[in-house]
Protein backbone atom coordinates (compact mmCIF):
# COMPACT_ATOMS: atom_id res chain seq x y z
CA UNK A 1 0.00 0.00 0.00
CA UNK A 2 1.43 3.50 -0.72
CA UNK A 3 1.81 5.96 2.10
CA UNK A 4 1.19 9.31 1.13
CA UNK A 5 3.66 12.09 2.23
CA UNK A 6 3.19 15.79 3.22
CA UNK A 7 6.32 17.59 2.98
CA UNK A 8 7.32 21.04 4.43
CA UNK A 9 10.19 23.09 4.64
CA UNK A 10 10.88 26.47 4.13
CA UNK A 11 14.01 25.61 1.81
CA UNK A 12 12.83 25.17 -1.73
CA UNK A 13 15.85 23.17 -2.47
CA UNK A 14 16.10 21.00 0.71
CA UNK A 15 12.43 20.29 -0.28
CA UNK A 16 13.59 19.21 -3.85
CA UNK A 17 16.33 17.06 -2.35
CA UNK A 18 13.89 15.25 0.00
CA UNK A 19 11.35 14.97 -2.06
CA UNK A 20 13.59 13.64 -5.34
CA UNK A 21 14.80 10.75 -2.35
CA UNK A 22 11.59 9.90 -1.32
CA UNK A 23 10.20 9.34 -5.40
CA UNK A 24 13.09 6.70 -4.95
CA UNK A 25 11.53 5.02 -2.24
CA UNK A 26 9.20 1.92 -3.18
CA UNK A 27 5.77 2.54 -1.60
CA UNK A 28 5.94 5.99 -0.86
CA UNK A 29 4.65 9.12 -2.65
CA UNK A 30 4.94 12.80 -1.68
CA UNK A 31 1.60 14.28 -2.51
CA UNK A 32 1.95 17.90 -1.47
CA UNK A 33 4.43 20.37 -0.05
CA UNK A 34 4.23 23.60 2.36
CA UNK A 35 6.75 25.86 2.89
CA UNK A 36 5.85 26.69 6.79
CA UNK A 37 3.46 25.73 9.13
CA UNK A 38 0.12 27.93 7.84
CA UNK A 39 -0.14 26.41 4.63
CA UNK A 40 1.07 22.99 5.92
CA UNK A 41 -2.26 22.77 8.36
CA UNK A 42 -4.36 24.01 5.78
CA UNK A 43 -3.10 20.91 3.47
CA UNK A 44 -3.32 18.80 6.07
CA UNK A 45 -7.06 19.33 5.97
CA UNK A 46 -7.46 18.54 2.30
CA UNK A 47 -5.06 16.13 1.42
CA UNK A 48 -4.95 13.62 5.11
CA UNK A 49 -2.05 12.38 3.81
CA UNK A 50 -0.38 9.41 6.01
CA UNK A 51 2.97 11.04 6.73
CA UNK A 52 4.04 14.26 8.16
CA UNK A 53 7.77 14.90 7.10
CA UNK A 54 8.56 18.50 8.66
CA UNK A 55 11.07 20.89 9.22
CA UNK A 56 11.61 21.91 13.03
CA UNK A 57 11.92 25.99 12.49
CA UNK A 58 10.24 27.91 9.56
CA UNK A 59 9.59 31.55 9.16
CA UNK A 60 6.20 31.53 10.39
CA UNK A 61 6.13 28.79 12.78
CA UNK A 62 7.82 25.88 15.15
CA UNK A 63 7.43 22.25 13.31
CA UNK A 64 6.68 21.62 17.31
CA UNK A 65 3.47 23.02 17.33
CA UNK A 66 2.37 21.56 13.91
CA UNK A 67 3.40 18.53 14.73
CA UNK A 68 1.54 19.03 18.53
CA UNK A 69 -1.66 19.92 16.52
CA UNK A 70 -1.68 17.73 13.97
CA UNK A 71 -1.45 14.84 16.40
CA UNK A 72 -4.67 16.68 17.79
CA UNK A 73 -6.35 17.10 14.82
CA UNK A 74 -5.05 14.31 12.76
CA UNK A 75 -4.08 11.32 15.35
CA UNK A 76 -3.55 8.58 12.78
CA UNK A 77 -1.09 10.78 10.88
CA UNK A 78 2.53 9.44 11.61
CA UNK A 79 5.05 12.75 12.13
CA UNK A 80 8.79 12.53 11.46
CA UNK A 81 10.83 16.11 12.38
CA UNK A 82 13.58 16.98 10.34
CA UNK A 83 16.18 19.19 12.02
CA UNK A 84 19.92 19.49 12.47
CA UNK A 85 19.15 19.60 16.06
CA UNK A 86 20.60 16.92 18.09
CA UNK A 87 19.49 18.08 21.76
CA UNK A 88 18.21 16.09 24.17
CA UNK A 89 15.67 18.62 25.56
CA UNK A 90 13.90 19.21 22.25
CA UNK A 91 14.00 15.46 21.06
CA UNK A 92 12.07 14.81 24.12
CA UNK A 93 9.72 17.72 23.91
CA UNK A 94 9.03 16.93 19.83
CA UNK A 95 8.67 13.12 21.24
CA UNK A 96 5.96 14.62 24.08
CA UNK A 97 4.15 15.90 21.63
CA UNK A 98 3.72 12.50 19.86
CA UNK A 99 6.61 12.74 17.00
CA UNK A 100 6.82 9.07 15.57
CA UNK A 101 10.53 9.89 14.07
CA UNK A 102 13.68 12.80 14.51
CA UNK A 103 15.88 12.36 11.65
CA UNK A 104 19.02 14.94 11.82
CA UNK A 105 19.36 16.67 8.31
CA UNK A 106 23.15 15.56 8.34
CA UNK A 107 21.68 11.50 7.96
CA UNK A 108 22.68 9.48 5.06
CA UNK A 109 19.77 9.31 2.34
CA UNK A 110 19.40 5.79 2.88
CA UNK A 111 18.43 6.63 7.08
CA UNK A 112 15.06 8.33 5.63
CA UNK A 113 13.90 5.19 4.00
CA UNK A 114 14.65 3.41 6.95
CA UNK A 115 12.76 6.12 8.96
CA UNK A 116 9.81 6.45 6.77
CA UNK A 117 9.22 2.52 6.58
CA UNK A 118 9.42 2.37 11.00
CA UNK A 119 6.74 4.85 11.44
CA UNK A 120 4.83 3.45 8.49
CA UNK A 121 4.68 0.14 10.79
CA UNK A 122 3.65 2.23 13.75
CA UNK A 123 7.21 2.49 15.06
CA UNK A 124 9.71 5.10 16.49
CA UNK A 125 12.53 6.09 14.61
CA UNK A 126 15.03 8.12 15.76
CA UNK A 127 18.60 9.17 14.20
CA UNK A 128 21.61 7.06 16.02
CA UNK A 129 23.09 9.97 17.32
CA UNK A 130 19.50 10.88 18.76
CA UNK A 131 18.92 8.24 20.29
CA UNK A 132 22.62 7.75 21.65
CA UNK A 133 22.13 10.68 23.77
CA UNK A 134 18.80 10.26 24.56
CA UNK A 135 19.95 6.93 26.18
CA UNK A 136 22.72 8.38 28.03
CA UNK A 137 20.42 10.79 29.60
CA UNK A 138 17.93 7.87 30.77
CA UNK A 139 21.35 6.99 32.41
CA UNK A 140 21.88 9.62 34.23
CA UNK A 141 20.42 10.68 37.77
CA UNK A 142 16.81 12.11 37.39
CA UNK A 143 17.16 15.91 37.14
CA UNK A 144 16.23 17.85 40.16
CA UNK A 145 12.31 19.57 40.09
CA UNK A 146 11.84 22.29 37.94
CA UNK A 147 12.72 25.11 40.40
CA UNK A 148 10.10 27.70 38.56
CA UNK A 149 9.96 31.52 38.09
CA UNK A 150 10.55 31.63 41.83
CA UNK A 151 14.62 31.21 41.53
CA UNK A 152 14.91 33.96 39.52
CA UNK A 153 14.89 37.51 40.02
CA UNK A 154 13.07 39.77 38.07
CA UNK A 155 15.68 41.39 36.69
CA UNK A 156 16.68 37.67 35.45
CA UNK A 157 13.02 36.74 34.53
CA UNK A 158 13.33 40.11 32.11
CA UNK A 159 16.80 39.52 30.56
CA UNK A 160 14.95 35.55 30.19
CA UNK A 161 12.36 36.19 28.28
CA UNK A 162 14.51 38.54 25.81
CA UNK A 163 17.14 35.48 25.48
CA UNK A 164 14.31 33.43 24.55
CA UNK A 165 12.31 35.59 22.11
CA UNK A 166 15.68 35.59 20.17
CA UNK A 167 17.54 38.69 21.54
CA UNK A 168 21.24 38.62 20.83
CA UNK A 169 23.40 39.63 24.11
CA UNK A 170 24.20 42.69 22.51
CA UNK A 171 20.59 44.15 21.90
CA UNK A 172 19.38 42.99 25.07
CA UNK A 173 22.28 44.83 26.54
CA UNK A 174 21.56 48.00 25.14
CA UNK A 175 17.60 47.52 25.71
CA UNK A 176 18.31 47.22 29.12
CA UNK A 177 21.61 49.90 29.45
CA UNK A 178 23.64 47.35 30.45
CA UNK A 179 27.22 45.64 29.58
CA UNK A 180 27.57 42.86 27.59
CA UNK A 181 29.57 40.96 30.28
CA UNK A 182 26.48 41.64 32.93
CA UNK A 183 23.96 40.36 30.37
CA UNK A 184 25.96 37.40 30.01
CA UNK A 185 26.98 36.47 33.59
CA UNK A 186 23.05 37.11 34.22
CA UNK A 187 22.63 34.17 31.70
CA UNK A 188 25.01 32.00 33.51
CA UNK A 189 23.30 32.54 36.54
CA UNK A 190 19.79 31.63 34.96
CA UNK A 191 20.86 28.78 33.28
CA UNK A 192 22.75 27.77 36.84
CA UNK A 193 19.35 28.30 38.89
CA UNK A 194 17.45 26.50 36.62
CA UNK A 195 19.19 23.98 35.42
CA UNK A 196 19.56 24.15 31.93
CA UNK A 197 22.94 23.71 29.47
CA UNK A 198 21.98 25.71 26.41
CA UNK A 199 20.06 28.64 24.86
CA UNK A 200 17.20 26.22 23.34
CA UNK A 201 17.12 24.85 27.21
CA UNK A 202 15.86 28.61 28.50
CA UNK A 203 13.74 29.08 25.43
CA UNK A 204 11.79 25.47 26.41
CA UNK A 205 11.75 26.89 30.06
CA UNK A 206 10.41 30.09 29.06
CA UNK A 207 7.62 28.52 26.83
CA UNK A 208 6.64 26.58 29.93
CA UNK A 209 6.61 29.43 32.36
CA UNK A 210 4.66 31.00 30.23
CA UNK A 211 7.07 34.02 29.35
CA UNK A 212 6.90 33.67 25.79
CA UNK A 213 4.45 32.32 23.49
CA UNK A 214 5.00 29.18 21.50
CA UNK A 215 5.19 30.50 17.63
CA UNK A 216 7.54 33.34 19.46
Amino acid sequence: MKRNILLVDDHGLVRAGIKTLIHQIADFAVVGEASGVQEAAALLETLRPDILVTDISMGDGSGLNLARATRERHPAVRIIILSMLASEEVVGEALKMGVSGYLLKEAAPAELEIALRAVARDEVYLSPGVSTRMVQRMMQPAPAPDPGLGALTARQIQILTMIASRKGTKEIAFELDLSEKTIAAHRAQIMERIGVRDVVGLALFAMKHGLIKPQE
